[in-house]
């Protein structure tokens, strides 16, 4: 009888024993992203893609990673979205690496090239290319504690909302104009003071008359923002966005923590939202663009000559940003080169697409 109760002790020991790990492995196991976004979840293409990686993050690990999303300034306003995942005031967040351009430089090559290459080319250069580890090399550099993951991107942009047509540079000169990245720089050297709003202000800035014209998105989300009632001149195509990549930041310590399958199942999710957003945006445009007239907007497309302008100042701006930043040329002759491999393809394997 003593036998068998001593068993029954050092069972139930080992039992409270294994059940104890257990628990703390399915705790450990269990994953909560906290998660501050620049782009309310309600602008198609823009926000929405993160609403849905939030989705299908729990639905694909059956409910151990789960995603909290905080809209704009609810937790952390987007200007201070890198730090604070950096810090670990929060565990992730999600925005475009071009709003950090004022303290890293080449951050904005990451996220929307003038002149630069559409979404699968840019996807090829992030993923098969350099792109991915000079992507994650830039936040190391600069000290910063987060894992990059490209989480979504989009196709082109509109250029610009203006209240006047644009024929030809000296137009330009003199207006205030809400500019994201670095086409911003291209457009001081014509001429326009530019100043980078979030979405949320920019018709109130418009109607209030503190800008004079400006650029925010694709045409679907633009009229999210009401932007045709007050400016009436929409011009394409978008040079200084042929393509924009948002990405998911999450804390290097968190990131420390989780399984392999974490990882996988994160940076796959992710991957898969690239697909789903590039999508998405793409099927959305052109029923917008059909009510442009009825809307009394006239889409117009820049002449050559406005064209070869934008161009001009572009190299411009490349030629100083490459002489000043190291970091970015760095980045800059990466993707350079291979653009140029990548345009032997491009010419060889694409149809030419004549404007219609």
């Amino acid at each position: 009888m003593k036998t068998f109760a001593k068993s029954a002790l050092s069972a139930a020991v080992i039992s409270a024993a294994v059940l104890s790990v257990s628990t703390t492995a399915v705790a450990a196991d269990k994953l909560l992203l906290k998660t501050p976004v620049a782009f309310g979840t309600h602008l198609p293409a823009l926000g929405t893609p993160i609403k849905w990686v939030s989705e299908q993050l729990k639905v694909m690990s059956d409910g151990k990673i789960k995603m909290k999303i905080y809209e704009p300034g609810k937790l952390v306003s987007p200007p201070e979205i890198l730090g604070a995942v950096s810090s670990g005031k929060v565990n992730s967040g999600y925005a475009t690496a071009g709003y950090w351009q004022g303290k890293i430089p080449a951050a904005a090559l990451f996220s929307a090239v003038p002149f630069g290459p559409e979404a699968g080319e840019y996807m090829a250069w992030m993923y098969y290319g350099n792109g991915l580890k000079l992507y994650q090399e830039m936040y190391d550099s600069n000290g910063y504690n987060v894992k990059v993951i490209p989480c979504a991107i989009i196709s082109p942009e509109t250029s610009g909302w203006f209240n006047k047509p644009i024929d030809k540079p000296e137009d330009l000169k003199g207006l205030n104009m809400r500019f994201f990245g670095l086409g911003a720089s291209v457009m001081e050297k014509l001429g326009v003071g530019t100043v980078q709003l979030p979405g949320g202000e920019i018709f109130g800035a418009l109607e209030k008359g503190a800008i004079d014209a400006t650029e925010f998105s694709q045409p679907a989300i633009d009229q999210r923002l009401g932007l045709h009632k007050i400016a009436k001149y929409n011009y394409f195509p978008g040079w200084h966005q042929q393509a924009t990549v948002f990405e998911l930041l999450v804390n290097k310590d968190t990131w420390g923590k989780m399984s392999a399958s974490q990882h996988a199942i994160v940076e796959n999710t992710c991957k898969a939202s690239m697909t789903n957003a590039i999508a998405e945006g793409e099927a959305m445009q052109f029923d917008v663009m059909k009510k442009s007239k009825e809307n009394g907007v006239e889409i117009r497309y820049w002449n050559q000559t406005m064209l070869d302008t934008f161009q001009s100042k572009w190299d411009e701006v490349v030629a100083e940003k490459t002489a000043t930043d190291p970091f970015f040329k760095k980045v800059w002759d990466d993707l350079s080169q291979f653009r140029e491999g990548y345009n032997l393809w491009e010419a060889n394997a694409f149809l030419p697409r004549a404007k219609r």
